[in-house]
Protein backbone atom coordinates (compact mmCIF):
# COMPACT_ATOMS: atom_id res chain seq x y z
CA UNK A 1 0.00 0.00 0.00
CA UNK A 2 2.63 2.30 0.94
CA UNK A 3 4.38 1.65 -2.63
CA UNK A 4 1.30 2.15 -4.34
CA UNK A 5 0.78 5.63 -2.13
CA UNK A 6 4.28 6.62 -2.95
CA UNK A 7 3.93 5.91 -6.84
CA UNK A 8 0.77 8.14 -6.78
CA UNK A 9 2.38 10.94 -5.18
CA UNK A 10 5.20 10.55 -7.94
CA UNK A 11 3.06 10.46 -10.28
CA UNK A 12 0.88 13.50 -9.61
CA UNK A 13 4.24 15.32 -9.14
CA UNK A 14 6.18 14.69 -12.78
CA UNK A 15 1.93 15.04 -14.12
CA UNK A 16 2.21 18.10 -12.25
CA UNK A 17 5.95 19.42 -13.51
CA UNK A 18 4.48 18.47 -17.13
CA UNK A 19 1.53 20.83 -17.18
CA UNK A 20 3.93 24.23 -15.57
CA UNK A 21 6.55 23.55 -17.57
CA UNK A 22 4.13 23.64 -20.74
CA UNK A 23 2.21 26.55 -19.51
CA UNK A 24 5.54 28.47 -18.71
CA UNK A 25 6.88 27.77 -21.90
CA UNK A 26 3.13 28.70 -23.46
CA UNK A 27 3.51 32.00 -21.70
CA UNK A 28 7.06 32.89 -22.20
CA UNK A 29 6.77 32.07 -26.02
CA UNK A 30 3.82 34.02 -26.39
CA UNK A 31 5.45 37.17 -24.80
CA UNK A 32 8.91 36.49 -26.57
CA UNK A 33 6.24 36.55 -29.79
CA UNK A 34 4.51 39.74 -28.67
CA UNK A 35 7.36 41.81 -27.41
CA UNK A 36 7.91 44.68 -24.83
CA UNK A 37 6.66 47.73 -25.49
CA UNK A 38 8.95 50.08 -27.43
CA UNK A 39 9.16 53.62 -26.63
CA UNK A 40 9.78 54.79 -30.22
CA UNK A 41 7.04 53.59 -31.81
CA UNK A 42 4.46 54.66 -28.56
CA UNK A 43 5.84 58.26 -29.43
CA UNK A 44 4.74 57.89 -33.04
CA UNK A 45 1.30 56.41 -32.36
CA UNK A 46 0.51 58.81 -29.99
CA UNK A 47 0.62 61.58 -32.78
CA UNK A 48 -0.88 59.69 -35.11
CA UNK A 49 -4.35 58.59 -33.49
CA UNK A 50 -7.94 59.43 -32.74
CA UNK A 51 -10.42 58.24 -30.42
CA UNK A 52 -14.13 57.30 -32.10
CA UNK A 53 -15.87 59.66 -30.15
CA UNK A 54 -19.86 58.57 -29.87
CA UNK A 55 -19.15 56.38 -32.58
CA UNK A 56 -18.48 59.10 -35.03
CA UNK A 57 -14.50 59.44 -36.87
CA UNK A 58 -12.74 62.43 -37.08
CA UNK A 59 -10.95 62.84 -40.63
CA UNK A 60 -8.20 64.63 -38.74
CA UNK A 61 -5.73 61.22 -39.59
CA UNK A 62 -6.81 60.84 -43.62
CA UNK A 63 -4.46 62.96 -46.18
CA UNK A 64 -4.95 63.67 -49.76
CA UNK A 65 -3.17 60.43 -50.46
CA UNK A 66 -5.38 58.75 -48.50
CA UNK A 67 -8.60 59.55 -50.45
CA UNK A 68 -7.03 58.88 -53.89
CA UNK A 69 -7.24 55.29 -53.17
CA UNK A 70 -10.57 53.46 -55.46
CA UNK A 71 -10.99 50.66 -52.86
CA UNK A 72 -11.21 51.21 -48.97
CA UNK A 73 -10.90 47.51 -46.82
CA UNK A 74 -11.82 47.42 -43.20
CA UNK A 75 -10.52 43.46 -42.05
CA UNK A 76 -11.56 41.95 -38.72
CA UNK A 77 -11.16 39.19 -36.73
CA UNK A 78 -15.36 37.95 -37.39
CA UNK A 79 -17.23 38.17 -34.54
CA UNK A 80 -16.55 40.80 -32.84
CA UNK A 81 -19.63 43.02 -32.10
CA UNK A 82 -17.96 46.71 -32.56
CA UNK A 83 -16.26 45.71 -35.89
CA UNK A 84 -19.78 45.79 -37.09
CA UNK A 85 -20.08 49.74 -35.78
CA UNK A 86 -16.63 50.52 -37.10
CA UNK A 87 -17.47 49.45 -40.28
CA UNK A 88 -20.93 51.37 -40.54
CA UNK A 89 -19.17 54.19 -39.26
CA UNK A 90 -16.70 54.00 -42.09
CA UNK A 91 -18.71 53.59 -44.99
CA UNK A 92 -20.95 56.06 -43.75
CA UNK A 93 -17.94 58.68 -43.44
CA UNK A 94 -16.36 57.31 -46.85
CA UNK A 95 -20.16 58.17 -48.57
CA UNK A 96 -20.24 61.91 -47.00
CA UNK A 97 -16.40 62.30 -47.92
CA UNK A 98 -16.21 60.76 -51.48
CA UNK A 99 -19.64 59.70 -52.64
CA UNK A 100 -18.63 56.02 -51.90
CA UNK A 101 -22.34 53.90 -52.33
CA UNK A 102 -21.17 50.92 -53.61
CA UNK A 103 -20.49 48.24 -50.69
CA UNK A 104 -18.34 45.33 -51.54
CA UNK A 105 -18.80 42.52 -49.61
CA UNK A 106 -18.12 38.47 -48.32
CA UNK A 107 -21.24 37.43 -49.51
CA UNK A 108 -22.27 35.92 -52.66
CA UNK A 109 -24.88 37.77 -54.90
CA UNK A 110 -27.56 35.91 -54.20
CA UNK A 111 -27.60 36.95 -51.15
CA UNK A 112 -26.38 40.70 -52.39
CA UNK A 113 -29.64 41.01 -54.56
CA UNK A 114 -31.54 40.33 -51.13
CA UNK A 115 -30.21 42.79 -49.24
CA UNK A 116 -30.66 45.09 -52.04
CA UNK A 117 -33.81 44.42 -52.33
CA UNK A 118 -34.21 45.12 -48.23
CA UNK A 119 -32.52 48.66 -48.91
CA UNK A 120 -34.45 49.65 -51.98
CA UNK A 121 -37.66 49.26 -50.23
CA UNK A 122 -39.13 52.38 -50.24
CA UNK A 123 -42.12 51.70 -48.32
CA UNK A 124 -40.83 49.95 -44.49
CA UNK A 125 -38.17 48.04 -43.64
CA UNK A 126 -38.43 44.11 -44.39
CA UNK A 127 -37.46 42.79 -40.83
CA UNK A 128 -38.23 39.16 -42.39
CA UNK A 129 -36.11 39.70 -45.56
CA UNK A 130 -33.28 41.11 -43.20
CA UNK A 131 -33.30 38.10 -41.15
CA UNK A 132 -33.32 36.20 -43.95
CA UNK A 133 -30.15 38.10 -45.30
CA UNK A 134 -28.57 37.86 -42.03
CA UNK A 135 -29.45 33.94 -41.71
CA UNK A 136 -27.89 33.30 -45.34
CA UNK A 137 -24.45 35.55 -44.01
CA UNK A 138 -24.34 32.77 -40.89
CA UNK A 139 -24.18 29.92 -42.79
CA UNK A 140 -20.81 30.82 -44.27
CA UNK A 141 -19.54 33.04 -41.55
CA UNK A 142 -21.45 31.69 -38.14
CA UNK A 143 -19.67 34.79 -35.97
CA UNK A 144 -21.22 37.12 -38.54
CA UNK A 145 -24.95 36.20 -37.98
CA UNK A 146 -25.95 38.76 -35.21
CA UNK A 147 -28.19 41.41 -34.13
CA UNK A 148 -25.33 44.04 -34.62
CA UNK A 149 -24.94 42.90 -38.00
CA UNK A 150 -28.58 43.36 -38.04
CA UNK A 151 -28.82 46.51 -36.55
CA UNK A 152 -26.44 47.86 -39.12
CA UNK A 153 -28.19 46.99 -42.09
CA UNK A 154 -31.42 48.52 -40.50
CA UNK A 155 -29.49 51.83 -39.52
CA UNK A 156 -27.99 51.71 -42.88
CA UNK A 157 -31.74 51.67 -44.33
CA UNK A 158 -32.52 55.03 -42.80
CA UNK A 159 -29.59 56.50 -44.15
CA UNK A 160 -30.21 55.45 -47.81
CA UNK A 161 -33.62 56.43 -47.54
CA UNK A 162 -32.88 59.67 -47.55
CA UNK A 163 -30.25 60.03 -50.36
CA UNK A 164 -31.23 60.96 -53.54
CA UNK A 165 -32.29 58.31 -56.37
CA UNK A 166 -28.72 58.28 -57.91
CA UNK A 167 -27.18 58.31 -55.04
CA UNK A 168 -28.55 55.39 -53.09
CA UNK A 169 -25.88 52.45 -51.64
CA UNK A 170 -25.76 49.45 -53.37
CA UNK A 171 -24.25 46.21 -51.98
CA UNK A 172 -21.92 43.60 -54.40
CA UNK A 173 -21.70 40.20 -53.17
CA UNK A 174 -18.00 39.43 -55.15
CA UNK A 175 -17.76 36.29 -53.31
CA UNK A 176 -18.24 32.90 -54.60
CA UNK A 177 -22.07 31.17 -53.93
CA UNK A 178 -21.90 29.17 -51.04
CA UNK A 179 -22.22 25.96 -52.46
CA UNK A 180 -20.30 26.49 -55.54
CA UNK A 181 -17.77 23.65 -55.61
CA UNK A 182 -17.64 22.74 -59.19
CA UNK A 183 -14.62 24.95 -60.13
CA UNK A 184 -11.12 24.93 -58.77
CA UNK A 185 -10.85 28.97 -58.22
CA UNK A 186 -10.07 30.17 -55.05
CA UNK A 187 -12.36 32.26 -53.28
CA UNK A 188 -10.11 35.51 -53.19
CA UNK A 189 -9.27 34.95 -56.98
CA UNK A 190 -13.09 34.52 -57.80
CA UNK A 191 -13.71 37.65 -55.64
CA UNK A 192 -11.50 39.69 -58.19
CA UNK A 193 -13.30 38.24 -61.10
CA UNK A 194 -16.22 39.09 -59.75
CA UNK A 195 -15.16 42.60 -58.72
CA UNK A 196 -13.84 42.88 -62.28
CA UNK A 197 -17.40 41.81 -63.77
CA UNK A 198 -19.69 44.12 -62.12
CA UNK A 199 -17.33 47.11 -62.62
CA UNK A 200 -17.68 46.01 -66.37
CA UNK A 201 -21.50 45.07 -66.36
CA UNK A 202 -22.82 48.20 -64.10
CA UNK A 203 -20.49 51.01 -65.62
CA UNK A 204 -18.56 51.59 -62.35
CA UNK A 205 -15.11 52.44 -63.74
CA UNK A 206 -15.14 56.02 -62.20
CA UNK A 207 -16.81 54.44 -59.30
CA UNK A 208 -14.83 53.75 -55.87
CA UNK A 209 -15.42 51.49 -53.56
CA UNK A 210 -15.62 50.18 -49.94
CA UNK A 211 -16.07 46.27 -47.95
CA UNK A 212 -15.63 44.95 -44.99
CA UNK A 213 -13.69 41.41 -45.47
CA UNK A 214 -12.38 38.47 -43.08
CA UNK A 215 -8.88 40.38 -42.57
CA UNK A 216 -7.08 37.74 -44.68
CA UNK A 217 -8.68 38.68 -48.01
CA UNK A 218 -7.79 42.69 -46.99
CA UNK A 219 -4.10 41.75 -47.17
CA UNK A 220 -1.60 43.70 -49.60
CA UNK A 221 1.69 41.18 -49.15
CA UNK A 222 1.41 37.76 -50.59
CA UNK A 223 1.82 35.22 -47.84
CA UNK A 224 4.04 32.10 -48.43
CA UNK A 225 2.14 28.60 -48.89
CA UNK A 226 -1.31 30.65 -48.97
CA UNK A 227 -3.61 31.76 -52.11
CA UNK A 228 -3.03 35.49 -52.75
CA UNK A 229 -5.51 37.83 -50.80
CA UNK A 230 -7.81 39.60 -52.59
CA UNK A 231 -6.25 43.01 -51.21
CA UNK A 232 -2.61 41.59 -52.95
CA UNK A 233 -4.36 40.67 -56.39
CA UNK A 234 -6.27 44.18 -56.36
CA UNK A 235 -3.03 45.75 -55.72
CA UNK A 236 -1.02 43.60 -58.60
CA UNK A 237 -3.62 45.16 -61.32
CA UNK A 238 -2.80 48.54 -60.13
CA UNK A 239 -6.36 49.03 -58.21
CA UNK A 240 -4.78 51.78 -55.35
CA UNK A 241 -6.14 49.89 -51.82
CA UNK A 242 -6.46 50.78 -48.78
CA UNK A 243 -6.50 48.46 -45.78
CA UNK A 244 -7.96 48.66 -42.38
CA UNK A 245 -7.65 46.44 -39.51
CA UNK A 246 -9.48 45.74 -36.30
CA UNK A 247 -7.47 44.16 -33.52
CA UNK A 248 -9.60 43.69 -30.86
CA UNK A 249 -8.52 43.40 -27.19
CA UNK A 250 -9.99 42.58 -24.33
CA UNK A 251 -13.51 41.77 -26.19
CA UNK A 252 -15.38 38.34 -26.53
CA UNK A 253 -16.22 36.54 -29.48
CA UNK A 254 -19.41 35.71 -30.51
CA UNK A 255 -19.66 32.12 -31.36
CA UNK A 256 -22.67 30.84 -32.13
CA UNK A 257 -23.96 27.05 -31.68
CA UNK A 258 -23.08 25.14 -35.17
CA UNK A 259 -22.19 21.74 -36.53
CA UNK A 260 -18.47 23.01 -38.13
CA UNK A 261 -16.87 24.70 -34.52
CA UNK A 262 -17.48 23.68 -30.93
CA UNK A 263 -18.92 26.98 -29.24
CA UNK A 264 -18.78 27.69 -25.40
CA UNK A 265 -22.05 27.49 -23.40
CA UNK A 266 -22.77 31.01 -23.62
CA UNK A 267 -21.17 31.69 -27.39
CA UNK A 268 -18.67 33.72 -26.05
CA UNK A 269 -15.05 33.20 -26.72
CA UNK A 270 -12.44 35.59 -25.03
CA UNK A 271 -9.71 33.79 -27.05
CA UNK A 272 -9.43 35.77 -29.93
CA UNK A 273 -7.75 38.91 -29.32
CA UNK A 274 -4.70 39.89 -30.66
CA UNK A 275 -2.81 39.84 -27.39
CA UNK A 276 -3.80 35.98 -27.08
CA UNK A 277 -4.06 32.88 -26.08
CA UNK A 278 -5.12 31.97 -29.71
CA UNK A 279 -3.64 34.65 -31.74
CA UNK A 280 -0.89 36.60 -31.28
CA UNK A 281 -0.06 40.12 -33.07
CA UNK A 282 3.33 41.48 -32.98
CA UNK A 283 3.81 44.66 -31.29
CA UNK A 284 0.07 44.95 -30.14
CA UNK A 285 1.30 46.08 -26.95
CA UNK A 286 1.81 49.19 -28.44
CA UNK A 287 -1.69 49.63 -29.63
CA UNK A 288 -2.46 49.05 -25.85
CA UNK A 289 -0.59 51.25 -24.25
CA UNK A 290 -2.71 54.12 -25.88
CA UNK A 291 -6.14 52.22 -26.43
CA UNK A 292 -8.99 53.92 -24.26
CA UNK A 293 -10.80 50.75 -22.44
CA UNK A 294 -14.72 50.19 -23.42
CA UNK A 295 -13.25 52.18 -27.10
CA UNK A 296 -12.26 52.28 -30.13
CA UNK A 297 -9.41 53.74 -31.44
CA UNK A 298 -7.81 54.23 -34.79
CA UNK A 299 -4.19 54.57 -35.45
CA UNK A 300 -1.96 55.73 -38.71
CA UNK A 301 0.71 53.43 -38.80
CA UNK A 302 1.96 54.64 -42.62
CA UNK A 303 2.96 58.06 -42.34
CA UNK A 304 5.78 59.94 -43.68
CA UNK A 305 8.32 59.30 -40.52
CA UNK A 306 6.62 55.84 -39.47
CA UNK A 307 8.66 53.41 -37.79
CA UNK A 308 6.34 50.70 -39.00
CA UNK A 309 7.97 50.91 -42.94
CA UNK A 310 11.15 48.89 -40.91
CA UNK A 311 9.41 46.68 -38.79
CA UNK A 312 7.33 43.51 -38.54
CA UNK A 313 4.94 44.89 -36.03
CA UNK A 314 1.30 44.19 -36.48
CA UNK A 315 1.98 42.38 -40.01
CA UNK A 316 3.06 39.09 -38.42
CA UNK A 317 0.45 36.88 -36.50
CA UNK A 318 0.76 33.95 -35.11
CA UNK A 319 -1.88 31.71 -34.43
CA UNK A 320 -2.01 28.69 -31.87
CA UNK A 321 -5.84 27.52 -32.96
Amino acid sequence: MKKMLKFLKVTIIILSSIVLIAFLYFYISSNLFLESKNQTIINYLYNNKIELKNNRIDSTLFDSDFYNSKVFLLGEVHGFANNQVIDKELFLFLNKKLGIRYYIAEMDSITSKKLNQYLDNPIKKDQALLKEVVKAIGYRVPQQSSRELFDKWSFIYDYNKKLGESSKIKVLGIDKNFDDETTAIKRDAAMLINFKNYISKLKLQNEKFYGLFGVFHTLQSKIASSPQPFATQLKEIGIKTTTFVSYPIDSAMFLPKNPNYPSPPDEKLEWMNADGPLMLVKGINDLKELSVPYNTTLFKINGAVSPYFKSKNLISVKSRA
